[in-house]
């Protein structure tokens, strides 16, 4: 239990310090006119409190990504207590808070539109590939999550294997998924969207304090030690920084955040928007990653439930610390907020298909066969993952990995910005460096990838990272040369 208190109170106090600083580099001015005033149409620009902000950008990021990525991560160690909220502090947080702002003070352009603007086309053609492949991904996980956790914990049936239970529920799920795409469905989720933000951290607190109500032993790092424990047989870099990406640095998150900076009405909002509501997802992550562990160590789960079926888990862990109403009403929470993200993630990748290749919207015909195909190949990932022993896990690290790639464009985008403000950018510079040899460890090793040996993809991921920083530096320079933007 010691290593998961240090764990927080790095969290919180390092958000503090990091914050503050963050801040004070990015000079927020209360006095500036936001997008969401200026450009107000009632649809996409709507001005809105700061706490409504900061709810809904909770819901938007923190779908079942800080729960079942620290489920799984757990099983390197209470190591994870430590790189969580390190990693959440220095890397996530800022990651959200400088993608938020830099939006913000460029009249609410998306991540898209901001990559283009500060890294240029050949990149943002890129970036679309990854963030497409992404959402794709997004979709897959938000299918294949709720519906294990409604089958498991609301039909109480199996979910090992591909059941006429399963197969109904994904159905359900994807017709859903379907319509939400082609109508605005959304409209309606959307009014209830804070509620389920507020259950999703109620949740979390709950399961925080059923640690020390219900004493679940928690192991400590100078116990275990933090190599090669994990049982099976899984390396710490990179799999870990791939499986545990929402608790600790996200790519989806720029895209979520570019959203809410059309509604933010203040640029002094945007610490508590972006950075204190990532904290607030990295205290999600540690209280699940504790509670998973306590989990195993109380005998109610096993290490094979983490590694295979950590979506089953977070029910087990529900019911057993806050009781079988409590519970249910903690897991309905996780279910409806992974379907809540998965028609706006498919949704949006129909739209940048659209315009990608120059396919008219309007054209009925078009969205229909556009949506189709998109949604064909979903549930034939759905059905390669659901069918293999480690599907979940795979699906999972593949999801991550998209994700942490779209943050390596992220801090790259950021880099560029903060050289041509004259603010220090190794802030971002380093993190996306880190981030860079993590994603290309993980291709270059993964079976799906290269195939190569550890070491090997360790010595060429060196060299990519390097290279990455090396030329975000040098377009940064050359970049700075133009005239300077807010």
């Amino acid at each position: 239990m010691i290593t998961f208190i240090i764990g927080l109170v790095i969290l919180f106090v390092g958000a503090a310090i990091y914050g503050s600083i963050c801040e004070r580099i990015m000079k927020p001015n209360a006095a500036a006119q936001t997008a969401a005033i200026k450009l107000r149409d009632g649809v996409d620009y709507v001005p809105m409190n700061k706490w409504r902000n900061c709810l809904i950008e909770l819901l938007n990021i923190a779908g079942t990504g800080p729960v079942l990525g620290p489920i799984q991560g757990i099983l390197f160690g209470p190591i994870a207590f430590i790189t969580i909220p390190i990693g959440c502090v220095i890397g996530g947080a800022f990651h959200d808070y400088m993608s938020g702002m830099i939006s913000v003070r460029n009249n609410g352009e998306q991540m898209p539109a901001l990559v283009r603007r500060f890294l240029g086309g050949g990149v943002y053609n890129v970036y679309n590939v990854f963030v497409c492949f992404l959402m794709l991904l997004v979709g897959v996980v938000f299918i294949y999550t709720p519906g294990d956790l409604f089958v498991a914990q609301i039909l109480n049936g199996d979910v090992s294997t591909l059941s006429a239970e399963i197969i109904m529920v994904y159905a359900v799920i994807l017709v859903y998924y379907l319509l939400a795409t082609l109508l605005p469905i959304d409209k309606i989720i959307g009014r209830i969207y804070p509620i389920f933000g507020a259950i999703l951290l109620l949740s979390a607190i709950g399961i925080f304090f059923g640690l020390f109500v219900d004493g679940y032993p928690l192991k400590e790092v100078w116990e275990t030690g933090v190599a090669n424990i994990h049982p099976y047989g899984e390396n710490f870099i990179p799999i870990f920084f791939i499986t545990v990406a929402c608790g600790i640095t996200s790519g989806f998150h720029s895209t979520q955040a570019t959203i809410i900076a059309r509604s933010v009405t203040n640029e002094t909002h945007g610490r508590l928007v972006y950075y204190n509501t990532m904290i607030a997802e990295g205290f999600i992550a540690m209280s699940w990653a504790g509670a998973a562990m306590g989990a195993v160590g109380s005998g109610i789960a096993t290490n094979e439930n983490l590694f295979k079926q950590a979506a089953v888990v977070v029910g087990i862990i529900a019911k057993d610390m806050l009781g079988n109403i409590g519970g249910m009403v903690a897991v309905l929470g996780v279910i409806v907020l992974a379907i809540t993200s998965g028609d706006t993630a498919l949704r949006s990748l129909r739209l940048m298909l659209a315009d990608a290749l120059h396919i008219d919207n309007k054209k009925k015909s078009n969205v229909f066969i556009l949506a189709s195909i998109i949604f064909a190949v979903v549930a034939g990932v759905l059905y390669i993952a659901k069918t293999d022993a480690s599907g979940f896990a795979l699906l999972w690290r593949y999801f991550s990995w998209a994700n942490e790639t779209i943050a390596v464009f992220a801090f790259a985008m950021i880099a560029v910005y903060m050289m041509k403000n004259n603010m220090p950018y190794l802030m971002a510079v380093l993190p996306g460096t880190f981030y860079m040899y993590m994603v290309s460890t993980y291709i270059l090793h993964a079976p799906i990838g290269f195939g190569l040996s550890y070491t090997l993809s360790y010595i060429l991921a060196a060299v990519c990272a390097a290279a990455y920083a090396v030329a975000i530096v040098r377009f940064g320079k050359q970049f700075s040369t133009s005239r300077r933007v807010r």
